[in-house]
């Protein structure tokens, strides 16, 4: 296993410690491996239990490494292929994180979608190739990604060059993050929080 796989392993160790059942809005056209039993009726919507899962993905990125005409960092392909997980949040030093993970298979496209827009919005800024993995506080449009060429954590806008380095690595990052509430995810109702309280 790699040393960032290892460290994504850690911290949804932290995080299912913190938080053991988690729960997301239920959508039978996005179903995912790591989905646990039949979905619930909660406060007038659907809810499904889930908790990551373990993957070993092969490389995700091919197409875009073809696209782009560049290899992907190691590290960003270890962290994306080791688990099958809604977004996990989290406490840095510096603030909120939410970390972006992979829900199914369909959304390693839209990810790569996403990243080839990324990239060519990069390129017209003539600032270097990075891979997002995280946004930040939800009306922020700040965002963290690895920089492709060290490897290090970085804090940047879309389209510009990054603000800062905020770690040498993602490993180093992930090891230092504190779980947080799940229903701080921008995506989830905050009613969630509470079907995982069991209340």
């Amino acid at each position: 296993m790699s040393t960032t796989a290892a460290a994504l392993e850690r911290f949804i160790a932290r995080y299912l410690a913190s938080f053991p059942t988690l729960y997301e809005p239920f959508d039978r056209d996005w179903r995912s491996p790591c989905e646990i039993g039949e979905p619930l009726d909660h406060e007038g919507g659907r809810v499904v239990a889930w908790q990551p899962l373990r993957r070993h993905g092969g490389n995700d990125f091919a197409g875009l490494e073809r696209a782009l005409e560049i290899e992907v960092h190691p590290d960003v392909k270890a962290y994306y292929g080791a688990f099958w997980s809604g977004g996990l949040e989290a406490t840095a030093d510096e603030g909120h994180v939410s970390l972006i993970l992979l829900w199914n298979p369909q959304d390693i496209d839209r990810l790569v979608e996403n990243l080839i827009g990324h990239a060519l919005a990069k390129r017209r800024a003539r600032t270097p190739f990075t891979t997002f993995f995280a946004c930040t506080e939800p009306e922020s449009d700040l965002f963290l990604s690895v920089d492709n060429a060290s490897g290090a954590v970085v804090l940047e806008h879309p389209g510009s060059k990054p603000k800062r380095e905020v770690a040498k690595s993602l490993a180093e990052f992930l090891d230092r993050l504190t779980p947080a509430a799940p229903d701080l995810h921008p995506d989830r109702r905050g009613a969630l929080l509470e079907v995982s309280r069991g209340s």
